[in-house]
């Protein structure tokens, strides 16, 4: 089934135990890792249950008996006891932190290379901020339960066990008394569990917005129309507002069930009192039903078994809770990949740049009425350049993206070498086709790490030859740190300009047979435009060279021109024979208020 929104989600009957069986399978590769800890908490638990029937012979024997030989003994016991109870506990919490990290490694990694490879469609209906709240804050958020819930789940029911068979070994009467209130305390916290899994998923989903305004309003572009537009105050206003929210939020989950759990530790806390009165009332009337020895054990038995009950329960709650934040991380991790690698992909070892279209169709939605693009049949010979011009949402950057899969068309076949993109292999794909999209990015980073972001083992020579190719050498020389300069947040250091040319460097730099110009040169003023269409010009010799233009001044020496209307081919030829026929590219270019020469 398809997912329409990102925040989706399953019945919760339905969805609970597949959904816990998935986060087991997350551990299945640290089994035998967790097999070690399993032993370890089993051993302190053991270790840990011993001293009570230590201070037992104390109190019973060694001190009543006068015994100081047997006292030491049982002393150096007890203090033995703790040591080992302290290096295993150390031993367990090492290990087990370190399978937790890897758990979380390897969810963060599975997210960012799933969402790696969803097609550029979904980031365009996608907020940004949406996407590093959920590998950042929801992952993070569940750092604790991963990385101490199998550790607690194990040491605190080992601990159970053991406590419990030692009371019954001491007395099952008062073992039977202690036990009775159990049941209601496991029902009470899956009440709390259940309510703060609901608060969590709520207060995730604030989170995510919160940072989505952050990483909007925050950023070079968001300032500069916050304050252009005169909106920084209601903009501050408006996350004072969301945070108000939140705040509100952590204080729910914080206090939900808080008085219910509370409510637990007081009974437990006092069930010591009351053993201590019963046996005293007991020992008063006459019928002392165990020894001080005994009595004193088993109350000490039974705060071991009452702190690992809390322990379970706060682990449950704590699970409940978690639950939703891993909700939230399987929905990105269950969206259908919509461009994937074939299983056996095609590698080409030389592509020579021949590109056609057949018949291709495309739609951003199944349900979209009319397609983007439809029945478009084009051909560009290798070494052949073809420009694709047409108005504003006439499907001319989309058919482009076709060749390098940032989309599938939806009908038809687009072919590199007569093979099928959907056919080739990623790596051949990429080192086919380069990329000079009209929206310019650069990272923050110098200069010289942005360029070999295209060729990581790029030597300083190329680096200056690229640059020297996009006329942006001299610029970049001439700053105090030349090409060490670091760039700023998407490059608003330079100019548009200077960021086109950067980029156009880096494409240079990439050198690939096949070249999408969009809009490359459409942030540069006339003589900037000139000059870089030289080196373009310059670059594409021999190489297939697919280019959408707004001006059409930089596309008349193609060699064919495809005029695009309404996502369909209406017009197809050289400049000059489009102009002759005096249709629709012969009035794009007198809307330039450019002089039409006679054909």
């Amino acid at each position: 089934m398809r997912l329409n929104r990102i925040d989706w989600t399953p019945p919760e009957g339905q969805q609970q135990p597949a959904q816990v069986r998935r986060i087991l399978r997350l551990f299945r590769p640290y089994a035998g890792r967790l097999a070690v800890v399993g032993l370890l908490v089993a051993a302190s638990a053991v270790v840990s249950v011993v001293t009570p029937f230590l201070l037992r012979a104390v109190l019973d024997t060694a001190i009543p008996q006068g015994r100081t030989g047997l006292l030491s003994l049982l002393a150096l016991g007890m203090i033995a006891a703790a040591v080992v109870t302290s290096v295993l506990n150390v031993l367990q919490t090492l290990i087990s932190t370190t399978v937790g990290q890897r758990v979380m490694h390897d969810l963060r990694t599975s997210v960012y290379r799933h969402l790696q490879r969803m097609s550029l469609a979904f980031f365009t209906r996608t907020r940004t901020g949406e996407v590093q709240s959920r590998i950042a804050n929801d992952i993070g958020g569940m750092q604790a339960t991963v990385t101490g819930t199998a550790t607690s789940l194990v040491s605190n029911l080992t601990a159970v066990v053991a406590s419990v068979v030692a009371m019954a070994a001491l007395d099952w009467r008062l073992t039977i008394v202690s036990l009775l209130l159990l049941p209601v305390f496991v029902w009470i916290s899956r009440r709390v569990g259940r309510e703060r899994k609901k608060i969590t998923g709520e207060r995730q989903r604030r989170l995510a917005e919160l940072s989505s305004a952050v990483q909007e309003s925050l950023s070079v572009s968001g300032i500069l129309l916050g304050r252009t537009m005169g909106r920084s105050g209601s903009l501050t206003r408006e996350f004072a507002d969301r945070s108000d929210d939140l705040a509100a939020l952590e204080v729910r989950s914080s206090m939900a069930g808080r008085w219910r759990m509370s409510t637990i530790g007081i009974v437990m806390a006092a069930m010591p009192a009351l053993i201590y009165w019963a046996a005293g009332l007991a020992s008063a009337a006459g019928a002392p039903i165990v020894s001080l020895g005994t009595l004193v054990a088993f109350v000490s038995l039974q705060q071991g078994l009452f702190r690992p009950t809390v322990g379970l329960l706060s682990t449950g709650v704590d699970v409940q809770t978690s639950l939703a934040l891993f909700q939230r991380i399987f929905e990105y991790l269950d969206l259908p990949v919509e461009i994937d690698e074939p299983e056996h992909p095609v590698h080409l070892e030389h592509v020579r740049g021949d590109v056609r279209f057949e018949g291709v169709e495309f739609r951003y939605r199944p349900d979209q009425d009319r397609p983007t693009l439809s029945g478009i049949d084009l051909t560009v010979p290798a070494g052949g350049s073809l420009a694709l011009v047409g108005e504003t949402g006439s499907g001319k950057s989309t058919l482009s993206y076709l060749v390098p899969r940032l989309y599938d068309a939806t009908g038809g076949r687009v072919l590199i070498d007569g093979v099928d993109v959907r056919e080739l292999s990623f790596e051949t794909l990429a080192r086919a086709v380069g990329v000079v999209s009209q929206e310019t990015y650069l990272f923050h980073a110098s200069v010289a790490d942005n360029l070999r972001f295209a060729k990581p083992d790029a030597t300083d020579a190329e680096l200056v030859a690229a640059a020297k190719a996009a006329q942006v050498h001299d610029m970049v020389a001439a700053l105090p740190d030349g090409y060490d300069t670091m760039v700023g947040e998407r490059g608003y250091r330079f100019s548009g300009g200077e960021k086109q040319r950067l980029a156009i460097a880096r494409t240079v730099l990439r050198n690939p047979p096949i070249l999408v110009l969009d809009e490359a040169t459409s942030a540069l003023d006339n003589q900037t435009e000139h000059a870089v269409q030289q080196a373009l010009d310059a670059l594409a010799a021999g190489r297939t060279t697919l280019t959408i233009a707004h001006r059409l001044s930089t596309v008349r020496g193609a060699d064919r021109i495809a005029v695009l209307d309404g996502g369909e081919i209406a017009e197809l030829g050289t400049h000059d024979e489009l102009v002759a026929r005096g249709g629709r590219y012969a009035a794009l270019l007198g809307r330039e208020a450019l002089p039409v020469p006679a054909a």
